[in-house]
């Protein structure tokens, strides 16, 4: 008989592909913090984490810690690796030789055989496909949490193919947005069987008091000098050339506007980016800061957050700008609109038009308390609607439902 239906904790095996501390791996952290504990109404979720790091050297099972287990090979943990560790999360690394190493499915199957999980959770195309694959999904409750697509080369619509020959077999598919969920409808997945959570951000994400004039300093930005900031991957669907250009119609716009674009992160466009700037001539007044572990002293700097991109879902840096208190011009694409209710809790412009971002930031940086209005309001409707208290209870009762319905898939059960 399984935990579950001794009324105690459900058992959670979450299988996610990461080496950094993305947005869906912060989510899934704070997910395994917050849940441990049940409340009068819910069951608590003993959760651990599966995940995937490739071969460094031979050599027998190890334990590094007694949280974490590691198969095939001693390797040093990635960043993913280490937060799952901080935060106590019993954690199986699994070793590859290389990308869809087949060898891993039969470690995942074995891993299975030890967590004992009465619901498996996957995150990306690859982890669906595992799932898929190895036939877990007739013996085990399957949750699946689509994040989104991106189109960027062949290769990644190949992945996306495959993920639609996965995804209909799950008995749930956590999206992050509605548009997501037409689109999965659209894929062959039965509506009844999708869930839209948006992602989350902690109310307290940015309390502790940030050295504002000491990082600009570092950074060379002056204190006359207004900070628009973007954070993310430099990939395609997220135009930051976009925003570059919009930034140039910026300059256009308002001479007297003394300002700096500070971008966070990096990634495969940032040669691009950087040509961009320099035929427009704004390369100076571009700050490329690449790829940080705390982002938080960026939004303390910065005046506005801008979003340029084609394509989004739940864009987890959207909603840290919010709930650092900074107001936001965001192409309305994906679940942004969503989130966000034009000329209330920020600006929304169509996507690819450069001149239209470019006027929503002017608005923001110099109509008076306009920018504080939306970013008061953003501020609230985080703490309101996107909680990680309130995701927490969502995906919980998610949980709690399927175990119910489905005692046959349910570990141990007849």
């Amino acid at each position: 008989m399984s935990d579950t239906a001794n009324n105690s904790a459900i058992k959670l095996l979450a299988v996610m592909e990461a080496s950094t501390v993305t947005g869906p791996a912060k989510n899934l952290i704070e997910f395994c913090r917050r849940a441990r504990v049940a409340d009068n109404r819910l069951p608590a979720i003993n959760a651990s984490v599966a995940t995937f790091q490739r071969r460094l050297n031979n050599g027998k099972p190890v334990t590094s810690s007694k949280n974490e287990r590691t198969t095939r090979a001693a390797i040093a943990p990635n960043r993913f690796v280490a937060a799952l560790r901080d935060a106590n999360v019993t954690t199986y690394v699994i070793d590859e030789r290389f990308r869809f190493d087949a060898r891993v499915i039969e470690s995942l199957r074995k891993i299975v055989e030890q967590a004992r999980p009465d619901i498996i959770q996957t995150h990306n195309i690859k982890s669906h496909l595992l799932m898929k694959l190895s036939g877990l999904w007739k013996r085990h409750l399957w949750v699946a949490y689509h994040h989104g697509y991106t189109t960027t080369d062949l290769k990644m619509r190949v992945y996306n193919r495959i993920d639609r020959f996965s995804l209909p077999y799950a008995d749930r598919v956590v999206t992050v947005c509605d548009a997501f969920a037409r689109d999965l409808m659209r894929a062959g997945v039965h509506g009844e069987r999708i869930s839209v959570r948006h992602n989350t951000v902690r109310t307290d994400w940015m309390t502790e008091q940030q050295d504002r004039t000491s990082l600009k300093n570092h950074l060379g930005i002056q204190e006359t000098e207004r900070v628009v900031l973007a954070v993310g991957r430099f990939s395609r669907e997220k135009a930051i050339t976009d925003l570059v250009s919009a930034l140039g119609e910026l300059r256009d716009i308002n001479h007297e506007l003394s300002f700096k674009l500070v971008l966070v992160g990096d990634g495969p466009e940032r040669a691009m980016i950087e040509n961009l700037a320099r035929v427009l001539g704004l390369i100076d007044r571009i700050v490329f800061v690449g790829q940080v572990a705390d982002v938080r002293p960026y939004y303390a700097i910065a005046d506005v957050f801008a979003l340029p991109s084609h394509s989004e879902g739940s864009p987890n840096a959207l909603l840290e700008a919010m709930a650092a208190g900074v107001p936001t011009a965001s192409t309305s694409v994906g679940g942004v609109p969503e989130i966000i209710t034009h000329g209330e809790t920020g600006l929304l412009v169509a996507p690819h038009d450069t001149r239209a971002m470019a006027e929503a930031i002017n608005r923001i940086l110099t109509e008076e308390n306009f920018g504080e209005r939306l970013a008061a309001n953003a501020s609230a409707l985080v703490r309101e609607r996107f909680s990680p208290e309130a995701y927490r209870r969502s995906l919980v009762e998610i949980y709690s439902e399927l175990v119910s319905r489905s005692p046959r898939k349910i570990y141990g059960s007849a």
